[in-house]
């Protein structure tokens, strides 16, 4: 490509709604172009990159053994009534109707068209196993889209789907795409962590999510130095403190006025934080969006309430609960905000943390404004609905495998596997005939990378205050030859001859032709981030030029077979991304 030629347009300031590197430089570069919030078109350079992504993704998968395949964004609401998710999925998902007022959905994801495949296509255990894959764009209607790619309202997305037999079957299947997944995000350039991870709107029992390392993602992981434990902090499991066998104290109620958070009533009393009991009000809704209930959660005073944790104990969407107007639950629990324990509380769910039932003498609120109550204790003076770990597994907590400290990290999202069993195809009718001829429900797995969100992840990776750097195997052109005077007759002919060979060597090669000022061009070539730059200038009479790594700060100067000759050899190796 010769730039003098091409649609390319840089911005020398920062995009005002741009917060992250990512967000900031791929406007910058003119590599992606907002439409409205949350949702970004591709322009050639950026388009380049997300293809090569795309491709080692297609790579991976087919070396895998999937199929790739290509659905309709446009799903029909029919069937995700059959799964149960047209109500349950939440506001996020994207509902249209057609001229005939039928309902349809813009996809977030493809659950129930492949299980409709398979119901449809498969009727033997021999047509098993089967993976199928696709690369296309999805639609989620994020309340707060932010962060550019990371969080939109439109994007690219890989999404697989395995069917098998049993159990057994599923396990292989998941290890397969775990290990493609490793290669995927390794030939990318990232540096991630596998994690559990939590399911949510997807569904199923088992999942890991591939978080690329990065102080400004939105995803927090718990993992320890020590073993192998490592999952979000969504999911991650706490240990609860060891049970207290101290005798259990007469209940008394205490006056503390104005003491309506934990810190207030703990130095009041002259108690420790984890002396004490802290509560969560909430209102539930059902499917129709109406108040289905009042829940009251109860933590240890010095633990924070785990929400993904609670709404999984309640089994109920993410969406189908928020916080509850204090007064209008009093009225109905007897709750008071501030002020409210579990002992007297009627007509709402009881959930309490694992940990409560074995500490004894807590203090908690009385349900009455200016006073709490001392020595409460589980069964004697109050029980519960529910009784389950709803906490943060917190920084420097035991680790829940092995006991020792355990740090956080935070991270992007780039991928997620799940083992979804058998919770489509039960629901929907996908089953298959065994050898015997009996009937049974296929076993499903998903598997999701973020395309999009995978460029962006690379550059809040790479990236320094001049701007991207772009792995070889990812990068939109692997060369940019600078010429300092297009005009010089010398200059352009030797421009134009490496220009021609590494084209011809299978190099992709920026010309930048533009009758610019070198600083310019200079200032252009680090922001896009192109791998190698090779400059021609007065050097070039006597057969030199300059040969610099963007990664790097040092440059050298090499006569024009050497600089040809050491870009070809970078590009074949790097430019599948590293061995795996």
């Amino acid at each position: 490509m010769k730039l003098s030629k091409a649609h390319f347009k840089t911005l020398r300031e920062v995009p005002t709604e741009a917060e992250v590197p990512s967000h900031i430089l791929l406007l910058r570069t003119g590599m992606i172009r907002k439409l409205v919030s949350g949702v970004y078109g591709f322009m050639p350079l950026g388009r380049r990159t997300l293809r090569k992504i795309e491709e080692i993704v297609r790579e991976e998968m087919d070396a895998a053994g999937a199929q790739e395949i290509l659905m309709s964004a446009v799903q029909p609401a029919e069937l995700w009534e059959e799964s149960g998710r047209w109500s349950a999925y939440g506001p996020e998902l994207w509902r249209i109707k057609d001229r005939n007022g039928r309902d349809f959905c813009l996809g977030p994801t493809h659950e129930e068209i492949f299980t409709d495949i398979a119901r449809n296509d498969i009727s033997s255990y021999r047509q098993l196993p089967v993976n199928l894959y696709q690369i296309q764009t999805k639609y989620r209607d994020e309340a707060r889209p932010r962060f550019g790619l990371m969080r939109s309202r439109e994007f690219i997305m890989k999404d697989a789907y395995s069917f098998d037999r049993d159990e057994e079957g599923l396990d292989e299947s998941y290890r397969i795409m775990y290990e493609a997944y490793g290669k995927i995000f390794t030939r990318c350039g990232l540096t991630f962590r596998p994690v559990e991870a939590d399911s949510g709107a997807i569904g199923g029992n088992n999942s890991h999510e591939f978080t690329a390392l990065s102080e400004v993602g939105e995803s927090e992981i718990a993992y320890c130095t020590s073993c192998d434990m490592a999952a979000t902090v969504e999911r991650a499991a706490c240990s609860d403190a060891p049970a207290m066998d101290d005798p259990e104290l007469p209940l008394e109620e205490v006056h503390t006025p104005g003491t309506t958070t934990i810190e207030a009533v703990a130095s009041y009393l002259g108690l420790e934080k984890k002396q004490t009991m802290k509560a969560l009000l909430f209102v539930k809704y059902d499917a129709d969006g109406n108040e289905d209930g009042y829940v009251a959660a109860f933590v240890r005073g010095d633990r924070e309430l785990n929400m993904t944790k609670l709404v999984n104990a309640l089994d109920i969407p993410e969406h189908a609960i928020e916080f509850a107007d204090e007064a209008a639950m009093g009225d109905a629990t007897g709750c008071v905000g501030g002020f409210t324990g579990p002992v007297g509380l009627h007509d709402c769910t009881i959930v309490v943390d694992s940990e409560l039932p074995g500490q004894k003498n807590l203090c908690a609120g009385a349900c009455r404004e200016d006073y709490h109550m001392k020595n409460v204790n589980y069964g004697r003076d109050y029980t519960a609905d529910i009784v389950t770990d709803i906490k943060v597994l917190a920084e420097g907590e035991p680790c829940p495998v092995c006991g020792a400290p355990v740090k956080h990290a935070r991270g992007i999202e780039v991928g997620q596997v799940f083992k979804l069993g058998t919770k489509y195809s039960e629901a929907m009718g996908a089953r298959y005939k065994d050898e015997n001829m009996q009937d049974h429900p296929i076993v499903m797995g998903c598997y999701g990378i973020g395309v999009s969100r995978t460029m962006a992840a690379v550059v809040e990776q790479h990236h320094d205050e001049n701007g991207i750097i772009w792995p070889v195997a990812v990068a939109p052109y692997h060369v940019i030859i600078t010429v300092m005077k297009p005009d010089d007759e010398v200059q352009a002919a030797v421009a134009e001859q490496i220009y021609d060979e590494l084209t011809g060597a299978g190099v992709e090669v920026i010309l930048d032709d533009r009758k610019e000022r070198p600083g310019v061009k200079f200032k252009d070539a680090d922001l896009i981030g192109i791998p190698i730059r090779i400059t021609v200038g007065r050097g070039a009479k006597d057969g030199m030029i300059e040969f610099k790594l963007r990664r790097e700060a040092d440059r050298e100067d090499l006569t024009i077979a050497e600089g040809i000759a050491k870009a070809e050899e970078i590009v074949r190796l790097e430019g599948r991304g590293p061995a795996v």
